[in-house]
């Protein structure tokens, strides 16, 4: 639940990301859990292209729709970016293999651990990010002590 105007938008981006990394996988995770399983299709959560369009989409709008028209006004506040960022859920998709088992299981582990390694390592990466922004934010609060 974004407070209006305490956050902005990179705050609001790598809290979704973190949120979308772990929906993502536990998606991973349960395609590994059905490795063995007769014709099970792995899948995935495609969210990046729709994270960044929100993210272009609420760049330079004002909370009542208004956009910075001339480059010398001044900057609106409140993006409205929040919302936007905050309305992105994904899209879960099937990942068909190329080269089935003879069970017709499309889950490849080499593929999916790699996926789980890039995952946790962006997963890292927002979290770690979003943990120094609210430790500059804890700082302000103590007044740089």
């Amino acid at each position: 639940m974004p407070i209006e105007g305490l956050f902005n938008t990179t705050v609001e981006l790598l809290a979704k990301s973190v949120d979308l990394r772990t929906r993502q996988q536990t998606l991973i995770a349960a395609n590994l859990a059905n490795a063995e399983t007769p014709g099970y299709t792995p899948r995935s959560l495609e969210f990046e292209q729709q994270l960044q369009e929100a993210v272009k989409s609420s760049s330079g709008r004002g909370s009542s729709g208004l956009s910075v028209t001339n480059p010398r006004h001044i900057p609106l506040q409140g993006d409205g970016s929040a919302a936007s960022i905050q309305g992105v859920t994904g899209t879960v998709v099937e990942v068909p293999s190329l080269t089935p088992g003879r069970d017709h299981n499309g889950v490849e582990l080499e593929n999916e651990m790699n996926r789980m390694m890039q995952n946790q390592v962006l997963f890292n990466a927002s979290a770690q990010l979003l943990q120094m922004k609210f430790q500059g934010l804890l700082t302000a609060i103590k007044g740089g002590a």
